[in-house]
């Protein structure tokens, strides 16, 4: 299985996490090992936004792809 959809499987592990509390996340892309992500929902606005995408988004994605080197609201 390649990154993308590696990445992709690891994103709808945590998009339950994040629907909990109104959020939601998508996938934009994967580049130079950097993954960008669309936050959505009540995560976009929420003030633990960068919390929850470096400790919880981040962090999962890293533990399963250790190429990653970042994860970045946008693009």
């Amino acid at each position: 299985m390649d990154e993308i959809n590696r990445i992709k499987d690891v994103i709808e592990q945590i998009k339950p996490f994040l629907m909990r509390d109104g959020g939601d996340i998508e996938f934009v892309k994967y580049e130079d090992n950097i993954v960008y992500v669309r936050m959505l929902g009540a995560c976009a606005g929420c003030h633990m936004m960068d919390m929850t995408l470096k400790e919880v988004v981040e962090a999962s994605i890293q533990a399963e792809i250790p190429e990653v080197i970042e994860v970045i609201n946008g693009g």
